[in-house]
């Protein structure tokens, strides 16, 4: 298993963030590019075990890394918000 951590800390918090910007368009499409645009910007954290996926979880509670992927996320929103690709 090689899996991008940050790619399942997005998932988990794109909902929580998508709720302050109810207007922002939230079609696949859009929402891919959200996601795109904030991994972009975030440092990938791969991990190959549950005890790495774990140790990430640990170093998720640490509230610059929380920060930083909040942060990640408002930009890509705003950015895609401003040119939204969908038909």
């Amino acid at each position: 298993m090689l899996k991008n951590y940050m790619e399942i800390v997005v998932d988990h918090v794109l909902p929580s963030m998508l709720k302050v910007f109810p207007n922002v368009c939230q079609c696949p499409q859009c929402l891919d590019d959200i996601r795109a645009i904030a991994l972009n910007h975030l440092k990938p954290h791969y991990v190959v075990s549950e005890k790495g996926e774990l140790y990430s979880r640990v170093n998720e509670m640490n509230i610059q890394f929380e920060t930083d992927v909040m942060k990640a996320l408002i930009d890509a929103i705003t950015i895609v918000s401003k040119n939204p690709r969908h038909k």
